[in-house]
């Protein structure tokens, strides 16, 4: 009887906590965008000289790296043109064709809330216009980097909103800067909103159904980096994003995990993981995340604490930290901490 009474317990301070904890709001459920790109109908009912194209979906990163680096410039310039949004999200194949059909694919949709994305100079490595659009941007020079990072944004991001006004050193794009501009010149730094992230902090973000449909996706992107020739990369994870990570840690190639303001990361250690990366782990002070309930019970809730002693994470200087999305603030030893693990100051 007792082990029931805690169970409905547990439920009941999940529920409370999506309906009216401090910080939480009310949430539009999402429809997860999967599946190949845009365009691969017509991608894949055309040739390369006679011969098939790779599957987008069938094909690992690695053989679709292959598959471009043989053909020859003038097939490949026809494929760009042709079918750009399909060339611009190919997990693996070289990073300036995909900023380049990237741009042609933004150019292409028309719409004034994706038209900065193609200004001049801006890599664009994913973009995908179906539902609130997915993009992935990166900051440096990715194809020369000693070191990657990957910042993997939560809730109420997606590619309508990568341009929009935001307090400076917050959002997946300025989170991205930030971190860029403290690792240093040899250290590319990618935003990636790759996924559908939930609308609000109700159900959603609650549950692990978009995180589950984003770790899947976020593995395949690791992997293309490792097809493209990208050194090993370092994830650092925000709010959601480090459900997500937590998911996919296992699948990818991380050299660390980084989980900021994190609801957990449905595990409950980071042996639980599964992954050969070092796990770090910080909440701020006054972040709001604190109030939620690390418990898991009826697919709501994501498990333990990542700060926690018994999870095992190395802890991260957070004092400094301001709200929720303070992380990546210049000037601080959090930044500076988060810089060092960019650039493999901490290897």
């Amino acid at each position: 009887m007792r082990r029931f009474t805690r169970m409905f317990a547990t439920a009941a301070l999940v529920l409370a906590t999506v309906a009216g904890t401090a910080g939480w709001a009310a949430g539009d459920s999402q429809n997860a965008v999967t599946g190949p790109p845009p365009g691969t109908a017509a991608w894949r009912a055309d040739t390369a000289r006679g011969r098939p194209l790779p599957d987008p979906v069938d094909s690992t990163p690695a053989e679709l790296a292959r598959f471009f680096a043989a053909l020859d410039g003038p097939t490949r310039e026809r494929l760009l043109r042709t079918h750009p949004l399909v060339v611009g999200n190919l997990d693996g194949i070289p990073p300036h064709l995909r900023y380049r059909a990237n741009r042609a694919a933004v150019l292409a949709t028309g719409e004034a809330r994706y038209a900065s994305l193609a200004a001049p100079g801006r890599r664009i490595l994913a973009f995908d216009p179906r539902g609130r659009g997915q993009v992935a941007e990166v900051f440096g020079d990715l194809e020369g980097a000693a070191h990657v990072a990957v910042v993997v944004p939560g809730s109420d991001n997606d590619a309508s909103r990568h341009d929009a006004p935001r307090t400076p050193a917050t959002g997946p794009a300025g989170m991205a800067r930030a971190l860029r501009a403290a690792a240093g010149a040899d250290t590319a730094v990618i935003a990636w909103v790759g996924y559908t992230t939930p609308v609000g902090v109700g159900v959603d973000a609650a549950g692990g159904r978009l995180a589950e449909a984003g770790a899947v996706r976020l593995a395949r992107f690791t992997r293309g980096l490792d097809a493209a020739g990208a050194p090993d990369p370092a994830l650092f994870c925000h709010s959601y994003g480090s459900v997500v990570c937590g998911l996919a840690a296992r699948h990818t190639d991380a050299t660390d995990v980084v989980a900021l303001g994190s609801p957990g990361m449905r595990a409950d250690t980071v042996a639980d993981l599964g992954t050969r990366a070092r796990v770090w782990a910080g909440r701020g002070p006054s972040d709001w995340i604190a109030d939620v309930p690390h418990v898991r019970f009826a697919g709501l809730g994501h498990g333990a604490d990542p700060i926690s002693a018994d999870f095992g994470a190395h802890p991260l200087p957070t004092s400094e930290v301001r709200g929720h999305t303070g992380y990546f603030a210049p000037g601080t030893r959090t930044l500076a901490a988060l810089a060092r693990i960019a650039n493999g100051s901490t290897r």
